[in-house]
C-alpha cells in the first residue's frame, strides 16, 4: 500500500495556495474549483509551477478539513481573491508514497501513522500530500502516486 518510510529532512518551499476550512464530505465540490483558481491565478501572472499539487493539512481531519491547496512556484504571486502566497515548512518528515485510489488514502496515512508510532516519533498532527501525477493524464486510479509527508518535528 505505502513504500517504506524514510525520514528526511525538507526544505522550504514557496507556494500559492487557498486555505480552506470546509466538511469532510464537502472535499470533492471544493476541491476542483480551488484547483482551477490557484493555476489560473498563477499563469495569469506567468509564474512558474515548479513542483506537483499538493494539500498541506494543519491538523489531523475531524468532522472538517483544516488544509491549503496549491502548487510549489518559482517565486511569490500578486495575491488575488482567494489564491494567497505560503510555503510548505523546512521540517523533518517521514515520507511514503501510496500507490492507489485517492478513495483508499485515508488507509494509507493510517499505516504511516502507525509506523511513526511504532517508531516513538513525535507527532504534530500536520502533515501534506502531493500529488506526483495528474489524474488527468493516468486514467487508472490504481497508478495514481501521492507522496505522504508526515511533520515530525
Amino acid at each position: 500500500m505505502i513504500t517504506t518510510p524514510e525520514i528526511i529532512t525538507t526544505h522550504e518551499i514557496t507556494t500559492a495556495v487557498i486555505p480552506l476550512l470546509i466538511p469532510c464530505q464537502d472535499m470533492g465540490k471544493y476541491m476542483d474549483p480551488a484547483i482551477q483558481e490557484v493555476i489560473q491565478a498563477i499563469i495569469g501572472q506567468c509564474i512558474a509551477i515548479t513542483g506537483p499539487m499538493f494539500s498541506f493539512h494543519k491538523r489531523r481531519p475531524s468532522d472538517s478539513f483544516d488544509f491549503e491547496i496549491g502548487f510549489p512556484v518559482a517565486k511569490a504571486i500578486k495575491e488575488e481573491g482567494r489564491v494567497v502566497n505560503s510555503k510548505l515548512p523546512a521540517v523533518r518528515v517521514v515520507r511514503s508514497v501510496y500507490q492507489g485510489p485517492y478513495d483508499n488514502l485515508g488507509q494509507a496515512w493510517g499505516a504511516l501513522q502507525q509506523w511513526v508510532r511504532e517508531q516513538k516519533l513525535p507527532e504534530t498532527g500536520r502533515f501534506w500530500e502531493s500529488y506526483l501525477n495528474n489524474p488527468d493524464e493516468v486514467k487508472d486510479p490504481k497508478e495514481y502516486l501521492t507522496e505522504l509527508n508526515w511533520i515530525i518535528g
